[in-house]
């Protein structure tokens, strides 16, 4: 049989290809200042493999928005010819506002380029509807902009559990404050007139770590994330690109089924991680036997820090449950770095030794702590925004 001759390709045949963000050169010299500032024009250079030309375009164009400045202070002694100022970060005078809905509260937080918290308030929901929670957060978004008023604020950031849309900005789905389809970042936009982005609690933790943590270079290589409060999801990047997946669903483990657990979860199921470690449920444990006057996971830790044992307990079963699906997400992933954020490991030790006991001991020690334990959800908010910053600034 005589085949015909095979046709050959041609350009024209072949799927559009996708639009692929190209890299941005001020992001990279904003990062390389962030990294290594204060940081001379020539060394900014090096790092970013940048010309010197364009490092000083583009340092030029940074110092025009404010994000960066020369730090005068730190210029070597003068010489012969001009003298070389090094750049740093602009942390003084301009700021991102970082909002995180949590079950029972919602959290408006002020921080500077650096990721330092500089300012927040807490406040417990009055209604749980979309509506009356935006409009609440809007309105202490206004009073904490008009207590900061010296500062240009750049952007806002949120950050909340359950299934987000970073794309759109919207809140898919939060089944334990019964919202879906909600475009939160749109009504803060219009609201407060500020860019907003938005993004889940594991995400935007795993941008804060990639950005400010004590691990950064592992966590811009290989990292997961697992957070733990009243939701339950998790993060996971390579190369220093965090997966969300075609509908941002990435990272819903929340009904990963737990063995003994017989809490009913928002799902109507018994069994699932998120009803067996949540904070309601350890909350709602601690005050049934007495142990805390403070209806909250921070009060529970108080009270194992100050040495009450049924505290401990409470803290280090959910350690052990907590541990056995970082064990699970290690062989899943591999990362160079796992980063537990959840109450008790990231203000116990012992908490966090249990955490590591439920992984081989070869890799516990890749198991770390969140980097801000104090200002977890602040810095949730807040990382999202900077993370936009961070990847496109100018």
């Amino acid at each position: 049989m005589i085949h015909p001759p095979a046709r050959t390709t041609r350009r024209g045949d072949l799927p559009v290809p996708g639009r692929r963000r190209p890299p941005d050169s001020a992001g990279a010299v904003l990062r390389a200042i962030l990294d290594h500032g204060p940081i001379a024009r020539s060394s900014v250079a090096r790092a970013t493999r940048l010309s010197a030309a364009s490092v000083s375009g583009v340092t030029a164009s940074l110092l025009e928005r404010g994000l960066i400045r020369e730090a005068r202070e730190a210029a070597g002694p003068p010489g012969i010819g001009r003298p070389h100022v090094p750049l740093d970060i602009e942390a003084g005078r301009v700021a991102v506002l970082g909002v995180h809905i949590a079950v029972p509260r919602t959290t408006v937080a002020l921080l500077d380029l650096r990721g330092q918290v500089l300012a927040q308030r807490q406040d417990l929901h009055g209604a749980r509807d979309p509506q009356s929670v935006l409009t609440a957060l809007a309105e202490r978004v206004a009073a904490l902009r008009r207590r900061h008023a010296r500062r240009r604020i750049l952007a806002l950031g949120l950050a909340t559990g359950g299934w987000v849309d970073a794309v759109s900005g919207t809140v898919v789905e939060h089944p334990p404050l019964g919202w879906r389809d909600v475009p939160a970042a749109a009504r803060l936009a219009a609201a407060t007139g500020l860019p907003v982005f938005a993004d889940t609690n594991s995400r935007a933790l795993l941008r804060a770590e990639q950005l400010f943590g004590a691990s950064t270079e592992q966590a811009r290589r290989s990292a997961v994330l697992l957070f733990v409060g009243n939701v339950v999801d998790v993060a996971f990047s390579t190369g220093g690109v965090i997966h969300q997946g075609p509908r941002s669903a990435a990272g819903a483990i929340a009904h990963l089924p737990v063995e003994g657990c017989c809490e009913t979860c928002s799902c109507g199921r018994t069994g699932c991680l998120q009803a067996a470690v949540s904070e309601r449920v350890l909350v709602r444990r601690a005050v049934a036997a007495g142990l805390i006057e403070r209806p909250d996971i921070h009060g529970i830790v108080d009270a194992a820090r100050a040495g009450s044992p049924g505290a401990a307990v409470l803290l280090q079963e959910r350690a052990r449950l907590v541990g056995r699906a970082a064990a699970l997400l290690h062989d899943l992933f591999d990362p160079e770095v796992l980063v537990v954020a959840e109450g008790g490991a990231n203000r116990l030790p012992e908490c966090l030794a249990t955490v590591r006991a439920q992984l081989s001991p070869d890799v516990a020690a890749t198991v770390r702590a969140s980097s801000f334990p104090d200002r977890v959800l602040a810095t949730a908010g807040g990382a999202v925004a900077l993370d936009q910053l961070y990847a496109a600034p100018l």
